[in-house]
């Protein structure tokens, strides 16, 4: 069966190369199975009801309406981990840009070009620019997921003592490997004791603006806020005050704004994160493979929206069932009267949403007893 893929950016040919031969990509978005997107708005963006799910090719979902999409019964994917080693490389030399005035050095350079003694009067101006080194000195890691993991490990073996805030045991367990020799603390000793502060969480209600005026007021005098994440994480209005008194001695950020690239001792990059090649053909692999597995089998694995399940390779037909809550047992149920026998099933919720994945041991005829069950947003049949 031919199934057709849409793709709202341009995505990697090597992610694309992964694809079965029966995925189509195509032009329209009418009657297509899925969505490929990087950083396109698609908040207000109706999808037509062909769209099973949404695959976000990197790790933020911010430009994604994960709710609504929900409520119709479409899963969105994203890619954690995929581009994670990008973003840690540009989190390190982000940290180098700040502690010594290397853009102002070159910058300096660029001016005086024409200089024939450029090579003599370089030693008497340099000293504006020398800075510290970061060896010996604090870094403070504020979220220690796939990304955050990777930058407190390369930190240590750059001779940094390093400080995380992580309230998921499980995601300390997940990196304890790259994590060994990070002392976990509370939010507020993380600030009074970093030199550096780098920010590796996503954007929600609970993050928006969470690096503030009272933050920022508990941090050491001078410190280094970087942020690889995301720019509504910090509060530009906060962080130029912050610039301004000297309690922030500099912040570098990866998405700049109107108002953080026009303040005095913000270095600003052009959210450079995860656009090398690698990070760009890891994410589309990942998330191609993550639509097909979902298209084909009916497994839900990195989703933002719905609970992850599998059941892992397909053996016989499928039920995936979206519902509000968990509404499993009458799915069960209802699967028993149809004259249907589960060899399989696994259920979740995440959110004010659940899903039911079943295995049967025959094929599915009629789906609309379970279609009507109440709480049930769609039944897919694989």
């Amino acid at each position: 069966m031919e199934r057709k893929i849409y793709c709202l950016n341009k995505i990697s040919k090597v992610g694309l190369a992964v694809l079965p031969s029966n995925y189509k990509v195509v032009e329209e978005l009418e009657g297509s199975d899925a969505v490929l997107v990087r950083s396109a708005a698609m908040h207000e963006m109706e999808l037509p009801e062909s769209v099973a799910c949404v695959a976000r090719a990197g790790a933020g979902v911010n430009n994604i309406p994960l709710d609504k999409y929900a409520e119709k019964g479409v899963v969105v994917f994203n890619t954690p981990g995929a581009n994670a080693n990008a973003v840690k490389e540009l989190t390190i030399a982000m940290m180098l840009l700040a502690a010594r005035d290397i853009r102002g050095s070159m910058e300096w350079v660029k001016a005086n070009k024409e200089d024939p003694e450029i090579n003599k009067t370089m030693e008497k101006a340099k000293s504006a620019f020398a800075g510290t080194e970061i060896l010996g000195k604090t870094l403070g890691v504020i979220g220690c997921g796939a990304i955050g993991a990777l930058v407190a490990d390369a930190a240590r073996k750059l001779g940094m003592k390093v400080v995380g805030v992580e309230p998921s045991m499980g995601t300390r367990e997940r990196y304890k490997e790259l994590l060994a020799g990070v002392e976990f603390v509370e939010l507020d000793e993380l600030l009074k004791f970093s030199d550096y502060i780098t920010v590796h969480v996503p954007l929600m209600d609970a993050t928006r603006g969470m690096i503030n005026k009272a933050a920022l007021a508990k941090a050491k005098d001078g410190v280094i806020v970087i942020n690889a994440a995301r720019d509504a994480l910090v509060n530009d209005d906060d962080m130029k005050e912050a610039l301004a008194s000297g309690k922030v001695r500099r912040y570098v950020t990866d998405f700049p704004n109107a108002k953080s690239a026009n303040t005095e001792g913000v270095v600003a990059i052009s959210h450079l994160g995860a656009s090398t090649e690698e990070a760009e053909d890891n994410c589309a692999m990942m998330a191609a493979n993550q639509v097909v597995d979902f298209v084909e089998n009916g497994n839900i694995v990195n989703s933002v929206n719905y609970p992850n399940l599998t059941l892992g390779a397909k053996a016989g037909p499928r039920l995936v069932v979206l519902s509000k809550g968990d509404a499993s047992s009458e799915v069960m149920e209802a699967v028993k009267k149809l004259g249907l026998k589960a060899v399989k099933m696994v259920n979740g919720v995440k959110g004010n949403f659940g899903a039911t994945l079943v295995e049967l041991d025959k094929e599915v005829k009629e789906v609309k007893a379970i279609e009507s069950l109440p709480n049930v947003i769609k039944v897919l049949v694989k």
